[in-house]
């Protein structure tokens, strides 16, 4: 469904010849993340992943609804403090370069994810003074093999043990606590809140440990709330989540001989010690279940064909500006436009495709269209993340789209 803004937005778009466009509904996103901080509120603060979607207009129309910016390069750090230079940010990523190490102290962060003992080396050696977390990477039962144990990211036991021991002689160093984040487009609530049950049920005994003088460490969860593409309609439980996390403490603490720790094995001691009834600081980094849902890609009909028995629809522009479908193997949901009342039209199930020389240049896989004609408008919508930003723009030279972003209604 598209907002009759944006829908209002499209035909004008279209009647100045200035497609494909991407058209953002901001007052939908202004709504959807105000839902989302009501719901965390109380229970984890929400840093906004900026590869998600890294605009301008996008990122100055989250600041009042999140607590800070995750950013996974010095390009998207140095973007955030010219946008927003006043909002918590937090450094993540493998791969930190000298350079990027050396913007994180000249524009600051709040929190710089360590990735390796190697990383944190080099950060100690420039002497000067940082606040970090060390990012984990334990192997627990119902984490996504893609962000967790086979994986390059964060570290074993063994690798933050290693940093713990780098730590003792670098005192402008702060540890806060961990980052571990595990999971990758969770659909549902409940299987995300047990992920992160699992999690703290192992990092809570570790923060005590490690960090017995900090009156509130800090476990960040990551990403990784889903948004499912065949079913537009339906959004991430975020109140259900937000509940869980909240008894996450509570839960842990009263009851050291739950049966997840026995499912985790042994080495959970959640028994009295040092900082026991310390609250801990839970942090999430939501990206694509923040903006995905509030972005169209719009672009028109060039040509509707049949060819081997099978009907296409051609559009303009395609996977090099919308590169979503492709990257993870799914329909993109569209809705048309009808624009034109004569010429051919195309009834039945069909497939949308680009104009690009590949056959990987597809949209939407046999779709089922009525009345489909040259000069229709279509809309894809959930197209607000990892869509122009995570395209291969320049493949064949096509023009750009045009960028509009619809701020009433």
């Amino acid at each position: 469904m598209v907002a009759e803004s944006v829908r209002a937005r499209a035909v004008r778009v279209a009647a100045g010849g200035d497609l494909p466009a991407y058209v953002y509904d901001l007052p939908g996103l202004r709504a959807h993340a105000g839902a989302v901080q009501a719901a965390m509120a109380g229970s984890a603060q929400v840093f906004y992943a900026v590869k998600a979607n890294p605009a301008a207009e996008i990122l100055r129309t989250l600041r009042p609804f999140v607590d800070g910016f995750e950013v996974a390069s010095g390009g998207e750090l140095a973007l955030v403090r010219e946008l927003l230079p006043d909002a918590p940010v937090a450094f993540s990523g493998p791969g930190k370069t000298d350079a990027e190490l050396a913007l994180t102290r000249e524009l600051g962060v709040h929190r710089l994810h360590v990735e390796s003992p190697g990383e944190l080396a080099r950060l100690i050696a420039t002497g000067t003074r940082q606040d970090i977390l060390l990012r984990a990477n334990p192997d627990l039962p119902g984490a996504d093999i893609r962000q967790a144990a086979d994986s390059p990211f964060g570290m074993d036991p063994d690798g933050l043990a290693t940093c713990v021991r780098l730590l003792r002689d670098a005192p402008w160093i702060t540890l806060h606590g961990i980052h571990a984040h595990l999971t990758w487009d969770r659909h549902d609530a409940p299987a995300m809140a047990e992920l992160a049950r699992r999690v703290a049920a192992w990092a809570l005994p570790w923060l005590r440990e490690h960090l017995p003088a900090v009156t509130e460490p800090e476990l960040d969860l990551g990403g990784g709330m889903g948004v499912d593409y065949g079913a537009p309609h339906t959004r991430f439980d975020w109140p259900a989540y937000s509940a869980a996390l909240s008894s996450l403490g509570s839960e842990l603490e009263s009851s050291p001989d739950s049966d997840l720790e026995s499912d985790l094995g042994s080495g959970l001691d959640l028994g009295p010690g040092p900082g026991r009834d310390r609250p801990v600081r839970l942090r999430i980094e939501p990206g694509r279940s923040l903006t995905a849902y509030d972005g169209w890609y719009v672009t028109d009909v060039l040509d509707v064909k049949r060819t081997h028995g099978r009907h296409y629809a051609v559009l303009r522009g395609g996977t090099h500006h919308l590169r979503t479908p492709v990257a993870r193997g799914h329909d993109q949901p569209f809705t048309v436009i009808h624009r034109a009342s004569a010429g051919p039209a195309l009834t039945g199930t069909a497939t949308l495709v680009g104009q690009l020389c590949t056959p990987r240049d597809v949209l939407h896989r046999d779709a089922e269209v009525t009345g489909l004609r040259v000069g229709d408008l279509v809309a894809f919508g959930l197209a607000g993340a990892y869509a122009w930003n995570l395209s291969h723009h320049d493949f064949l030279l096509h023009p750009k789209p045009s960028f509009h972003y619809v701020d009433g209604p």
